[in-house]
């Protein structure tokens, strides 16, 4: 993962405590989890906003032929 082995793991999370304290992590992860879950769902939707966005190009062409 990145090249970081257990030890670096250790000690980053050691500084992570000290810096926010023992009672804000749970508060710093739930606010992670959920951007990540709002990042996916929003790289989902492009998906169908791709087929969205054609569909209204594919009507503006047909008003420009009339």
């Amino acid at each position: 993962m990145f090249g970081l082995g257990p030890t670096e793991l250790i000690i980053i999370l050691v500084i992570v405590l000290v810096i926010f304290g023992a009672g804000k992590l749970p508060e710093i992860g739930g606010a992670l989890g959920k951007g990540i879950r709002n990042f996916k769902s929003s790289m989902s939707e492009t998906g169908s906003d791709k087929s969205v966005k054609g569909d209204i190009e594919d009507k503006s062409k047909k008003e420009e032929d009339k």
